[in-house]
């Protein structure tokens, strides 16, 4: 009789527990997948929904009040967290408030016609009045006008066509008029109503705007082979701008065996005139200025470059093929789509400032962010004595650094590199270049 007892509380006991603690199926909805299961303390929700940004995919686990809610009162919470994006023009930037219109095409336009959002925990990317932006924001839109929501980040977008370009790029009567057609692979960068803007695949040290209206097939980060007329490139800015004439596709690619546009910057403490000469186990093939036998400059203390002429420059620019046994045994395997911030946290422990590190990033990522994967290692010892450097007066700090890497279409497990740099004391030279490397 006890025994049956026992029995009987012991299934009552299961009984309790699986209701308690057993989920079971409950519903499935038709906004991409999404599943729910309950139990009497909880309940599991299998998130597949569709939204602007793409699929919401996540499993939560619900527990006290948030077990009673229905799916859409739960889809709210679940949006407290979710990344959304949308593009707007700039209307105001007023201290560390920026005030923007969403584009007409964007969802956030049926909110409201003007948003606004702080800054001062945001990047510097230099937007004014006009400048078409992407903001990542997450949680909701708050109701008021303007429209206020908590931006986590923003960047210029390269797709502008809805506005024309206003701003001269450059001034035609002191810049220098080519002769010649130009016929160059470049990336595409930037697009507007009536021009679009380029960077040469070949690194050089110069931004090309091409006046001309592309249709909607072309998008930033495209590669393409262009032939322009009218052609005028200005010295002091870097800067060209040209008349296009045709576009097609470019199927140019890097070569392996080549260090793509190492830069040099110099900092003297005081004004002082420097010599740079490069010994490789190569050759150069491109230049800026003119290498000859060296370059010989007058180096101001912020970055400055004079040469002979009286021509200014940012830094001396070469390219050339290396014959390097590069290292993968370390490094790292970054997504394609988290390259940017991978390269600003490995960039600044590797010591360039946020200036340098800018112009690496914005050189190198459009070749980047569109692979599912890449694998990433900053080279020592291979690229320096293949690359050496001789300095006169030689520098109190150098830091060089050479970045090799290949597209994946997986994941790749790799031990992580120690990044590190010397402090920045006295006459520092610092240098940043790379190469894609092919399997």
């Amino acid at each position: 009789m006890k025994k049956r007892y026992w029995l009987a509380a012991a299934g009552a006991a299961l009984v309790v527990l699986a209701v308690l603690f057993i989920p079971v199926p409950q519903a499935s909805y038709d906004d991409g997948g999404t599943r729910e299961y309950t139990a009497l303390t909880y309940k599991v929700v299998a998130w597949n929904r569709l939204t602007s940004e793409g699929v919401y995919d996540r499993t939560r686990v619900y527990f006290l009040g948030d077990r009673w809610k229905t799916i859409d009162e739960l889809w709210e919470k679940e949006k407290e967290s979710l990344e959304n994006r949308f593009r707007a023009v700039v209307k105001e930037i007023n201290g560390s408030t920026a005030l923007v219109e969403p584009m007409e095409t964007e969802e956030e336009r049926q909110s409201s016609d003007r948003i606004s959002f702080g800054t001062a925990g945001l990047e510097d990317i230099g937007a004014g009045v006009g400048t078409v932006v992407e903001i990542t924001y997450t949680g909701g839109i708050m109701e008021s006008y303007p429209a206020q929501i908590r931006a986590t980040g923003w960047r210029i977008a390269g797709d502008q066509r809805p506005l024309t370009y206003t701003d001269r790029w450059l001034n035609k009567t002191t810049a220098e008029k080519w002769e010649e057609q130009l016929s160059s692979d470049l990336r595409i960068t930037r697009i507007y109503a009536d021009c679009f803007f380029a960077q040469p695949v070949i690194p050089m040290p110069y931004e090309v705007k091409i006046n001309g209206i592309l249709s909607d097939s072309w998008c930033p980060g495209d590669q393409v082979l262009c032939r322009c007329e009218n052609v005028y490139y200005d010295q002091e800015t870097d800067r060209m701008e040209a008349d296009l004439l045709s576009i097609e596709v470019s199927s140019f690619k890097l070569d392996q065996n080549v260090a793509y546009k190492p830069v040099i910057y110099l900092y003297p403490e005081e004004e002082t005139e420097v010599s740079v000469r490069l010994q490789l186990n190569g050759a150069l093939t491109c230049t800026y200025p003119a290498y000859g036998e060296g370059w010989r400059v007058t180096a101001a203390p912020d970055g400055t470059l004079t040469d002979t002429a009286g021509q200014t420059y940012n830094y001396l620019y070469w390219e050339g093929e290396l014959r390097a046994r590069y290292e993968f045994s370390k490094g790292f395997c970054v997504r394609g789509e988290d390259t940017a911030a991978f390269l600003e946290t490995a960039l600044t422990r590797l010591g360039l400032t946020r200036r340098e590190a800018n112009e690496f990033i914005v050189y190198w990522l459009p070749r980047m962010e569109q692979n599912p994967y890449n694998i990433i290692a900053f080279q020592t010892d291979a690229y320096t004595e293949a690359a050496r450097l001789e300095i006169d007066p030689a520098p109190d700090t150098l830091i060089r650094v050479f970045m090799t890497w290949q597209p994946a279409g997986e994941s790749v497990e790799m031990e992580p590199q120690e990044l590190t740099a010397p402090e920045r004391r006295g006459f520092t030279v610092v240098e940043w270049g790379g190469a894609r490397i092919e399997k």
